[in-house]
């Protein structure tokens, strides 16, 4: 117990929180979604960004803050790990599909990517730079539009 709730009440609470937290780079996914939360306790949050030196670390840890201090928790830290690195295994199943929806392919082992407007596999790699540092630029050879496909690692 604490402050008279039970600590896992708290867990679900701060869950549901951060599930209300959005990707600054992707909006429609949440902290949750992307699987980088790695960690939540009743005194602490653990993020680990994409990959090291991404850019909107500093602007999650700032949306998660003012998330958690709206909602009354302003005594949880926030720490930002490294080790282990992010892995796209940790984006969840619906984080995959609002990518989709969205029109960013979601990682994949597959040689080529789905086409997130037609379904096409019949896509290829233009740029292995996209809009951001963790995707890359395929185009389909169907519907012949561009798409981000977000890379594994």
């Amino acid at each position: 117990m604490r402050d008279g709730k039970p600590v896992n009440a708290e867990i679900s609470d701060l869950k549901a929180i951060l599930a209300a937290v959005p990707d600054p780079e992707i909006p429609v996914v949440s902290v949750l979604d992307l699987g980088i939360i790695c960690e939540i306790a009743a005194t602490r949050i653990v993020i680990t960004p994409t990959y090291t030196g991404c850019p909107a670390t500093q602007v999650i840890e700032t949306l998660i803050r003012s998330a958690l201090d709206t909602a009354g928790y302003q005594a949880i830290a926030i720490e930002t790990r490294l080790s282990p690195p992010w892995t796209t295994d940790w984006i969840t199943d619906s984080g995959r599909a609002k990518l989709a929806a969205y029109g960013i392919a979601p990682p994949s082992a597959a040689a080529t990517a789905t086409c997130p407007q037609c379904g096409s596999t019949d896509t290829r790699e233009l740029s292995r730079f996209g809009s951001t540092p963790c995707k890359a630029l395929w185009q389909c050879n169907c519907c012949h539009e561009p798409f981000d496909r977000f890379k594994c690692h």
